[in-house]
């Protein structure tokens, strides 16, 4: 991961893959659909208006989810390389926490672009319920569907991330 410019509040972004083909050589290599595409870099462009720049990101290597990665930081027009995880792939939320906490403590906004279910239940389980109302309401209304993301204040270390660690600020699912 590549170090930040600023020590201080921290942001995570969670974010679930956007569509993929039904079908591919392997599950690990299911490719974006063009819709998938359109909602990644929509996404991005987002992001971008609510001025999110990330320090590091942290993607699983399955193709859908580099994809996803490429389409949105390319909507967002951020440069930076992602560190790609083929833990993240297959990674529950105990494992998807391990992986978070070993973030550089000089890193103040993370991007992560995973999958269902952990990351649906990671947003869960991070929510502190203090944040935003509408955010939450949206979050929980909605689910995880492909290129949703929620955005996070998170306060201490990334060392210390878990459960009820992190308060929504935003809520958001590509194509919408």
């Amino acid at each position: 991961m590549q170090e930040s410019k600023s020590v201080g509040a921290k942001r995570l972004v969670l974010v679930r893959h956007a569509k993929a083909q039904a079908h591919g050589p392997s599950d690990h290599e299911r490719a974006l659909t063009g819709r998938g595409r359109a909602d990644a870099a929509g996404a991005g462009r987002w992001l971008r208006e609510q001025a999110i720049e990330p320090d590091a990101a942290l993607v699983s290597d399955a193709v859908r989810a580099q994809e996803t990665w490429a389409e949105m930081s390319t909507g967002a027009a951020w440069g930076i390389e992602p560190e790609l995880s083929a833990a993240l792939y297959e990674s529950g939320s105990d494992s998807t926490f391990d992986l978070l906490r070993e973030t550089p403590v000089d890193v103040a906004t993370l991007v992560v672009v995973g999958h269902n279910p952990t990351m649906a239940y990671l947003a869960e389980l991070i929510d502190d319920g203090e944040g935003d109302e509408d955010a939450i309401t949206a979050l929980a209304s909605q689910g995880y569907p492909t290129c949703a993301l929620t955005v996070f204040a998170v306060a201490g270390a990334w060392s210390e991330l878990g459960p009820g660690s992190g308060t929504v600020e935003l809520f958001h699912v590509g194509g919408s």
